[in-house]
């Protein structure tokens, strides 16, 4: 039997430059151009912003299982400790949304102080095998990329940047990218430089190491449905955030 081989896609960047909304984008062009691909979006972010984005209802997360393991340990009862991780592939499933086009699962808050090692371990391992249960994983993070790295996958497949037109944009996806090559194991980088509100700057914009996918001009659509609450499917089919993600996904060959 042929193991299938998801296409990991993890999303980083500074804060405030649009990666949660081009995370859930990217989601919304692969359910429409993959529609029989299996996709899976991880939220790897406390804030738990995808979800939103996406129009999902979180009712579970990652970190509830490593709470209940953890207590159990606490509270002396090894053997129900035991048996909660030996059933945590199956409790993921419970927390996992599932919907007509893709899969969400929440990772939740960041670890505490004091955290048990080898439980966060063991569930970023069982969270690595369910991805293989998919074509494509979408893995929305922190500012940086070590938490993607500690919490949810040793190995992606694409890893995206994203950045805005400031230097500091760019000078926090170059640390990144550094940070990067040596804790995470990826086969391909690309950036996307968003909320582009002059584009004669656009020449100027470079990141070291690092191919532009793409330029998105600011989207007033996108923001106005972002204050309101609104879900990335329901944006105009020509949106600018979505014509400029179409455009790195074929740059960067997943499309």
């Amino acid at each position: 039997m042929n193991e299938r081989k998801a296409r990991i896609i993890a999303l980083a960047g500074k804060g405030g430059v649009g990666k949660t909304s081009l995370a859930a984008a990217i989601v919304r062009v692969l359910t429409e151009d993959r529609p029989q691909s299996r996709i899976l979006a991880i939220d790897a972010d406390p804030a738990v912003g995808l979800s939103t984005a996406l129009g999902v209802t979180v009712s579970g997360t990652l970190d509830d299982i490593r709470l209940a393991v953890i207590k159990s340990a606490e509270d002396g009862r090894p053997r129900e400790a035991i048996e909660m991780l030996n059933e945590s592939r199956f409790r993921i499933f419970d927390t996992m949304v599932e919907t007509k086009g893709f899969s969400f699962l929440a990772i939740g808050r960041p670890e505490n102080e004091g955290c048990y090692c080898s439980v966060n371990a063991y569930l970023k391992e069982v969270v690595g095998m369910l991805a293989n249960d998919f074509d494509f994983v979408v893995i929305d993070g922190e500012a940086g990329i070590e938490q993607i790295q500690r919490r949810v996958m040793e190995k992606v497949s694409h890893l995206i940047l994203i950045t805005d037109q400031s230097r500091k944009g760019t000078h926090v996806a170059e640390t990144i990218k550094g940070v990067a090559d040596e804790m995470v194991m990826y086969d391909e980088v690309g950036a996307i430089v968003n909320r582009v509100t002059n584009p004669e700057l656009n020449q100027y914009i470079q990141i070291a190491g690092v191919p532009i996918l793409a330029f998105i001009d600011a989207d007033e659509q996108q923001a106005a449905n972002d204050i309101r609450g609104m879900s990335v499917f329901e944006l105009p089919a020509e949106s600018k955030v979505l014509y400029g993600v179409r455009e790195a996904l074929r740059k960067i060959e997943i499309l």
